[in-house]
Order: structure tokens, then C-alpha cells, then sequence
């Protein structure tokens, strides 16, 4: 059987040429200058315009504006002459003088192509461990022509800074395009009317391309609210209107949001702990970031929609996250996926779009890559989201670690290609156009230490330095001891399936099983399949169900509720390991697993389904980045729970432990410990008891017939999210039951209310409306009580009668 990323793997291969024929709609005569601009193309082009070749294209992150004043007529042809971004990448290959550049094919799991390194174009787009080979040619971004006399805006951008004088100021900067062959005069006056502030400077504009530079000083007596992420405080934007008035030719008037933030990359030496912090201040203020790694949103980039972005986005603020990295095997985002961040306070890590593998550095690829570095910094830097920007995905790793099997004596030459291209060319670029913002050379990093060791550092995954990546599918994930207790976790994770209704819509009946030629196909990962049911067997029982189909969505429900737990103990033990250095780690200050979204339906590490379907991961994420939360782990016999908190101002609170016999929704025995203090933005030890002095405290209790919820509660409706924790694997459990689950359903404003009831404790309780869209307040949830009320958010119009119908309920005992 062929499937159709495959199958149709044809159209890659052969050469497109896009055309038409269109009418000026202006005179020609009026204007000195007219430009033909493409804002994107994908990948490589010949462009022509009435039969005259204008130039050619080879970078799908560039913008290209070509001069058409002498050829455009009132009536034009214009022609795109693609050729396949396959051949032109393995032509580029076998022309590349001297060393090999790794990898050259991806793995065959992948079903991939190859060379994907010689070819500035989206690098997942020749296949990934998570996507298809769809390697698209087409116009993929705007096509606009721009007529104009004496001066033109190309770029412009704000930058706020904070004087030494704690007085806010902005930097103003834009850069034209000059037709006259003399200078032009002029004023430009800023105005931001809700902070009292204008001012009006008078320019020359030489020229050609120049740029200009304005310095604003906000009014002394305005109140600057400044732009705080998620949870700490408000996205506030002022409007701010520019005005260009020049002697010669018109005026331009220019409307922008200004947003006022600083960012600090601290990296400094850690009492007790060998060597250097890794966070990041806002405002002054330490945050702990939170959140997870964007990749691009389908295949297809003209699918994805400002409401794909919204509903995706939406979902991480919704989650409690307030960062993800833009990961750099992708694409630099659209304008829009920047301005949804800034409105909703989610911070971005922006990588350069470069990912596991070594990349050529010749003088055209070279100077190709300054453009389009210099291009994406001059149209982003404005955006308050962007914290940081950072040169690779794991490239500085692959040679660390020799991930290609280079020679040893071969190897100087990749470290020289490195460093030329990431530091003397990208890093260069990057302080040149803007200095407000720290840059890191890759992902992992040891940061400074790496900068030390000539930007290649002996081990990039060092936890006393940096961020680091860290992957393990052989260990057993509820055991916090496998984790690195690292400065700054910036990828990990582990796969999960996509719900039934998700996989539905692109497979058959035939197709619903593990071991299926869809199942193998769709998996991209080595051994993946396998990895999950390992993960799962660890704790669960396997299913074994008779029916192949009950079996597939039994085993689809269990992948979600591992993923979910496995990445819930990762996470927590980077929260609470975010106050203390132990045997000289910690001070973790960051966690962004792998990974938010899907770019198709398929098994991966992701807690969105393509179509942005919640997985029980991302539920889960809700409340593991709640900015209070009590956090439980067990270390030689004895539980300890830390209170973690993202709050501003320390709070006293009570904890409330709750241990439960699986056997009964009555609680075995509760304990209330009051004047607990939670300190501000810390995380701190507030219980701890030896398992046997709890369970001979709850009597007949026993690890595998017991489990611990625990929750704290403050004042003024101040609440944690209760947590939970198993004494033993739930595969041993002792006493739990099936239950009978009901739910009903009733409608109030514009949302739904499911009351649910259980005859019995019931474990990873799963609310599933198959593809009616939108998402639960909870779920995958421990239910110890009798009844819950959870609410259905709609992302379209639905009905009590339809959500009814089609709910599933499923707790863990369903499964056989």
C-alpha cells in the first residue's frame, strides 16, 4: 500500500513554473521608481517580467524586491520558474568542493530526501522524526508592486530602552529607499498620545538605502505600564503614529504598537555550584519560563490561518505557559503568530532557522544567509515576545559529540565552518541590527563557557551551564533521579498517539491497529511504537483486548496518559528544583518540552493534535505550570512536598493531604497543615513524612492499596490545583474497581457543563466529544469524589444533544 506523502512525492521532483498576465493599474509615466516585491519564495527561482529575467531566488527566509521601472508596461506577463528544491539540493551537494557536509540523507524510517543542508529552505520540509517529505515550490508568502516617487519606507522599527535614568526612552529606526540623486529634508514626528509624548526631528535622507534613527524620550510625568509575559502582569501596547513629512514627494504616515520590556540573560556564578545561572529577567524581574517548542503548524504554510495561530497560541496561555522556542528547523513565523504572542504575553526563544546537521559556508550560500538574517531581525525585532535569539538547533552538540563520525583530524575544518558561519556572520548580523536582546550561539549551549572554549564547548549538555536537551525512552519516567537537574531544560519529552477522532479522518478501518502499515508509516521515529508500549508496560497493564480496534484506542488512550504523566514528573522536578543547588546542580529556571503542536496526524511528542485538539498532556501542563502548585517526590523512603510558586508576593496558605484506599471514595485519612508560608517565585520545602510513618498513620494502608492527593488553599480564593502521587505502579494497585462513569450535560451562557458521577475511585478520567472542537476545563483527571463538574469551552457552535452523543467517557479500568 502507498501513502500519499509518498505517493504524490512526484510533484518535488519536477520543475513548476507559475504565470499571468496582468493589467497595470496605474500610469507608469507618474512614477520615478517601481519595484517588484515577493515577501517569500519557496524555494529557488528564475523570475521574469515580459520576457526579461529580473533575477533568481535560492532563500525561502529572504524577501526579494526586484526594479521593474524599465520593464513594466500597461499590460505584463510575469512568469515564476521553479525548479525542484530536490535536484537543486543534491546539485548543490555534488558541487560543494572539498569536505562532505552532514548528514546526507535523514534516517529511512523518515521517508525522507536528501542534502536538505544545501538548500535555505523550512529543513522539516524534507521530512522530520515527527513530519512528511512534502519539499513544496511555490510563492508562499505576499506579491505586491510598489510604485513611488523621491523616497520609500522599507523597514521600521521601535525599541524601548531603559536609561540609566529610569526614564524610558525609544529607539526609532527606518530605513528607505531614496530615488533622487540628492538628499531630501525633512521632519518626522512621533506621537504617542496615552503617554503625553511627542516630538518632531528634523532628518536628510541621503540616497539609495539608508537608515535613520530616532531617539524618543517618554514624557517624564506618563505612567509607562511596561509589557509583562503570561501570569505576571499585563500586555500593555500604546499606539504610536509616525509621520514623515519631506520637502519633496508625499507623506507617509506610519501606525505601529509599541510595547516597553527589557530583557537580561543572566549568567553568573552560583554560590555553591560549580559554574554559571542561565535565566532570564523581564523588567528586572527573574521569570521561570514555562512552555514548550513550536514547530510549523502544517505543511502546507498557506493553510495555516491567523485563527490556526490564535487557537494554537490561545492554548498554550491557556495551559499556564508563558514562553515557547520557535524551534529552527522550521520557519521564522508569520507577522501575525509574533503579534498574537505580544497580546497574550507569550515570551519567544527564536532560533535561526539551522537544525541538527552541519551546513556549508561558501561565499554565495554565505552571503544568502546574511540577508535573510538581516531581513528577519529587521522585520521582528520590534515584537516584545522575542527574548532571545539563538543561532542553531543542536549543531554545536552534533560536533561536541561527533554525531557524523567525522575523523578526528578532519574535525577543525567543521569547527572553522561553525564558527564562521553562527558567530562571524549570523552572531555579527544579529548585534549589528539590534542590541536589545541577548543571542545564544545554539541549543544546548553552555552559554558563556561555550563563548570560553572558542564557541565549541567539550560538552553542550553540561547541567552546571546553559540549556540542555534531554531524551530517555529506556529508564523508567516516574523516577525524578533520571533527570537533569540542569539550569535550563529546553527540550524534552516523550511520544504519545493522537486521539482516535484525529487519525480517524486519514485512515480506514484496516488501519486501526499498532502493529498496521499505517501505524509504521505514520511513526517517524526509530523504534517508537515500540518505545511507548515499553513506557506504558512499566506502570500499566498492556491492553489485550480480542477486537484489534477496542485494542487500538485502548492503546491510544494509554500513550496519552503516560505522555502525560511521564512529562508531569519531568516538569515538576524542574519546578521544584528552581530554589536549591544539590551535590552542586540546580537552579532551574526554565522547562519547554518537546513539543506544543503537530504538523500532521500522527504519533509524536506533541500535547496539540494537528487541528489543535488537546492531548491529556496538555491538560496536564495546565496544571503543572499553575503558578501554585504543591509538588511531591519520594527520596529514600520519605515524601517531600515543595510549594512552588510563580506569585509575586509570598503567600501563607494550608496544605491539605488526602490519602485514599483505591477501594473507597471515603478518605482513609486527611491532614491539614496550616501557616504554610509559599514563597514568592521560589520553590521551597513545606512537608515531608516517611512513607511508613503515612501509611501506619492511615491505617491499612499499603503502597499498592493507598494513594496521596494534596492541594493548597489561601485566602481570598487563592487555590493550587490539586496534585497527586502513586505509592506503586498502577498496574499493582490493590482494590481499585471498575466504575460506572455518567455524565450529563447542560448548557449555561456560552459554555457547557458536564456533571460527572463515579460509583468508585477512578484514575485518568478521559472526557472525549471526538471532533466537535474545542477543549475541557480538566481532564485525564484522578476522580476521588462522587461527583465533578468539568466545562466544555467551544471553539464553534454545538449543542447539549450533540455534545451528548458524542461523548466517550474512559478511566483507566475501561481498558482490557
Amino acid at each position: 500500500m502507498t501513502f500519499n506523502d509518498v505517493a504524490y512525492r512526484w510533484i518535488s521532483l519536477d520543475n513548476w513554473t507559475y504565470s499571468r498576465t496582468f493589467k497595470t493599474p496605474f500610469d507608469i509615466k507618474k512614477w520615478q521608481k517601481v519595484n517588484l516585491v515577493f515577501e517569500g519564495v519557496d524555494t529557488v527561482a528564475q523570475i521574469l517580467l515580459n520576457n526579461v529575467t529580473l533575477g533568481r531566488t535560492d532563500n525561502m527566509f529572504n524577501r526579494y524586491s526586484f526594479d521593474i521601472t524599465s520593464v513594466i508596461q500597461e499590460v505584463n506577463f510575469v512568469e515564476v520558474r521553479f525548479l525542484s528544491a530536490i535536484s537543486y539540493a543534491a546539485e548543490q551537494s555534488r558541487c560543494h568542493k572539498g569536505h562532505s557536509i552532514p548528514p546526507v540523507c535523514p534516517p529511512p524510517v523518515q521517508k525522507g530526501e536528501c542534502h536538505v543542508n544545501f538548500i535555505r529552505k523550512e529543513q522539516c520540509s524534507f521530512s522530520w522524526d515527527w513530519g512528511p517529505s512534502f519539499p513544496t515550490q511555490g510563492i508562499w508568502k505576499d506579491v505586491r508592486i510598489e510604485a513611488y516617487n523621491h523616497y520609500h519606507l522599507i523597514y521600521f522599527s521601535t525599541t524601548p530602552l531603559f536609561g540609566n535614568t529610569q526614564q524610558w526612552c525609544l529607539e526609532v529606526e527606518s530605513i528607505f529607499d531614496v530615488v533622487s540623486s540628492k538628499p531630501i529634508a525633512g521632519l518626522v514626528t512621533v506621537n504617542i498620545p496615552k503617554l503625553q509624548t511627542q516630538q518632531t526631528f528634523s532628518v536628510k535622507l541621503q540616497p539609495g538605502e539608508g537608515s535613520i534613527v530616532q531617539l524618543v524620550n517618554i514624557n517624564k510625568s506618563a505612567t509607562v505600564e511596561p509589557w509583562w509575559p503570561n501570569g505576571h502582569g499585563k500586555q500593555t501596547g500604546y499606539n504610536m503614529t509616525t509621520t514623515f513629512t519631506m520637502e519633496a514627494g508625499c507623506q507617509i504616515e506610519k501606525f505601529s504598537k509599541v510595547y516597553f520590556r527589557t530583557v537580561e540573560l543572566v549568567q553568573e556564578p552560583i554560590p555553591g555550584s560549580p559554574g554559571l545561572s542561565f535565566y532570564f529577567k523581564i523588567n528586572g524581574r527573574p521569570i521561570f519560563i514555562k512552555g514548550s517548542n513550536w514547530i510549523p503548524a502544517d505543511s502546507f504554510q498557506d493553510r495555516v490561518t491567523y485563527d490556526t495561530l490564535r487557537l494554537l497560541l490561545k492554548s498554550a496561555a491557556d495551559a499556564n505557559m508563558n514562553a515557547l522556542r520557535v524551534w529552527g528547523g522550521g520557519v521564522y513565523e508569520q507577522d501575525e503568530f509574533y503579534d498574537i504572542c505580544d497580546e497574550i504575553g507569550i515570551m519567544i526563544w527564536q532560533d535561526f532557522m539551522f537544525a541538527c546537521a552541519l551546513y556549508p559556508t561558501d561565499q554565495n550560500y554565505l552571503e544568502s544567509v546574511r540577508a535573510e538574517v538581516s531581513h528577519q531581525v529587521r522585520r521582528l525585532k520590534s515584537h516584545p515576545s522575542i527574548i532571545l535569539w539563538s543561532g542553531n538547533n543542536e549543531n554545536e552538540a552534533a560536533i561536541a559529540s561527533n554525531w557524523f563520525s567525522i575523523p578526528y583530524p578532519d574535525i577543525g575544518v567543521y569547527i572553522e565552518d561553525y564558527v564562521t558561519l553562527y558567530v562571524k556572520n549570523i552572531r555579527e548580523i544579529v548585534l549589528c541590527e539590534d542590541k536589545s536582546r541577548p543571542f545564544v550561539v545554539s541549543s544546548p549551549t553552555n552559554g558563556l563557557e561555550s563563548v570560553k572554549e572558542g564557541w565549541l564547548s567539550r560538552d553542550p549538555y553540561d547541567t552546571h551551564y546553559g540549556d540542555t536537551h534531554f531524551y530517555d525512552y529506556s529508564n523508567d519516567c516516574w523516577n525524578w533521579t533520571m533527570y537533569p537537574k540542569t539550569r535550563f531544560a529546553s527540550e524534552y519529552g516523550f511520544q504519545s498517539w493522537p486521539s482516535f477522532s484525529t487519525i480517524e479522518k486519514v485512515s480506514s478501518p484496516e488501519d486501526w491497529s499498532c502493529t498496521s502499515n499505517f501505524s509504521l508509516h505514520r511513526q517517524h521515529h526509530e523504534g517508537g511504537n515500540i518505545q511507548m508500549l515499553q513506557e506504558i508496560g512499566r506502570h500499566f497493564k498492556l491492553p489485550q483486548c480480542p477486537d484489534p480496534v477496542k485494542q487500538f484506542k485502548d492503546m491510544i488512550y494509554l500513550t496519552q496518559v503516560m505522555q502525560a504523566q511521564c512529562i508531569k514528573t519531568e516538569t515538576e522536578f524542574y519546578r521544584f528544583s528552581q530554589s536549591e543547588i544539590i551535590n552542586g546542580e540546580g537552579h532551574t529556571m526554565g522547562a519547554l518540552y518537546w513539543q506544543l503542536n503537530d504538523i500532521w496526524q500522527a504519533p509524536s511528542w506533541a500535547s496539540l493534535e494537528y487541528g489543535g485538539k488537546w492531548k491529556l498532556l496538555h491538560y496536564f501542563a495546565q496544571n503543572f505550570f499553575a503558578p501554585l502548585l504543591p509538588v511531591a517526590y519520594e527520596d529514600k523512603g520519605v515524601l517531600h512536598i515543595y510549594g512552588v510558586s510563580d506569585l509575586h508576593e509570598d503567600h501563607k496558605v494550608t496544605l491539605r493531604v488526602t490519602v485514599h484506599a483505591w477501594s473507597s471514595l471515603e478518605p482513609v485519612c486527611t491532614l491539614a497543615k496550616e501557616g504554610v508560608t509559599v514563597k514568592a517565585q521560589s520553590a521551597v520545602p513545606i512537608y515531608k513524612e516517611s512513607i511508613c510513618d503515612l501509611l501506619e498513620r492511615c491505617r491499612n494502608c499499603t503502597r499498592t492499596s493507598c494513594v496521596i492527593t494534596f492541594c493548597l488553599v489561601g485566602e481570598d480564593g487563592l487555590q493550587s490545583p490539586r496534585n497527586h502521587y502513586f505509592l506503586s505502579s498502577l498496574k499493582d494497585a490493590v482494590g481499585l474497581e471498575k466504575t460506572q462513569l455518567s455524565a450529563s450535560v447542560s448548557q449555561q451562557d456560552d459554555i457547557y457543563i458536564f456533571a460527572l458521577q463515579t460509583t468508585a475511585i477512578a484514575p485518568f478520567v478521559t472526557l472525549d466529544v471526538g471532533s466537535i472542537k474545542g477543549r475541557f476545563s480538566d481532564n485525564g483527571f484522578l476522580m476521588t469524589e462522587k461527583k465533578k463538574m468539568v466545562a466544555f469551552y467551544p471553539w464553534e457552535p454545538t449543542s447539549v444533544e450533540e455534545l451528548e452523543s458524542s461523548l466517550i467517557l474512559t478511566s483507566l479500568l475501561d481498558v482490557v
